[in-house]
């Protein structure tokens, strides 16, 4: 009994660290590249407090690594470093799950060619 209770508590320790761990917007998505050109646009958000919150939306041609396009839409809570590069997790195709700035060293070869292009 004590050996079950023992084995149940470290089974339910590794999934709460496992939980807590894992980022799954960016767990098992596919990965494109883009470079932030202007802002598509600007949208407002009066909350109940009063507050104002922004969200700056983005609408940018994206290559993976092989150098295939997909146009994605995105948003972000503060606007973007014009010329950054960012890869970004999609899934079903384009929807933007998370993104990450990179360098354009890191970008894979065709999908540089394509964002340099």
């Amino acid at each position: 009994m004590k050996k079950a209770l023992w084995l149940l508590g470290v089974l339910l320790v590794s999934a709460i660290v496992i939980l807590a761990t894992v980022d799954f917007n960016r767990f098992g998505k596919d990965t494109v590249y883009v470079q932030i050109s202007d802002v598509a646009s600007v949208k407002e958000t009066k909350l109940d407090s009063g507050e104002m919150i922004k969200r700056y939306w983005y609408k940018l041609p994206a290559y993976n690594e092989n150098g295939n396009l997909t146009e994605v839409e995105f948003s972000a809570a503060k606007e973007l470093r014009k010329n950054a590069y960012l890869m970004l997790y999609i899934k079903d195709g384009n929807e933007v799950t998370s993104y990450d700035e990179v360098q354009l060293t890191d970008i894979p070869q065709k999908a540089k060619e394509k964002l340099e292009g």
